[in-house]
């Protein structure tokens, strides 16, 4: 399997900026249906991501985001084969991972566009090798 991040991702990122309020960015979150939300800087660079779990805290709504925010994105070249991108969600326990491309933001990978592209290739079992024969000393 080799398959590209960029052939995966979701490209039409919503983002926000730190100064935007939590309400704002709950507020993208609910109508467009969607769990994270990446922060980025005057450049479009990934300053930190905001997830449904951070805007759940009770913090006041007019709070700006980067009060609440993650400040350490986990970020992935588009370039990259998907398994980069498994391997960092793993590793961190994450859900979400920055698609990035000289270091703008330009996409978003999740681990249900991972489990997609498990589902889709419906992978089989190989039967396990049979044991090697022992030879006979004469």
């Amino acid at each position: 399997m080799n398959v590209k991040i960029a052939d995966l991702m979701a490209k039409r990122v919503l983002s926000a900026q730190p100064h935007h309020s939590l309400d704002h960015v709950r507020g993208m979150m609910e109508r467009n249906r969607i769990h994270a939300v990446p922060i980025v800087g005057p450049e479009g660079e990934a300053l930190g991501i905001v997830t449904t779990a951070d805007a759940a805290r009770k913090v006041k709504g007019e709070s700006p985001v980067k009060r609440i925010m993650s400040d350490h994105v986990h970020c992935v070249p588009a370039y990259n084969d998907v398994s980069a991108a498994a391997r960092i969600m793993r590793k961190h326990k994450i859900h979400h991972v920055v698609v990035t491309h000289e270091k703008a933001v330009v996409g978003i990978i999740s681990s249900f566009d991972l489990l997609k592209l498990v589902e889709g290739h419906r992978f089989t079992m190989k039967p396990a090798p049979a044991p090697a024969k022992k030879r006979s000393r004469r």
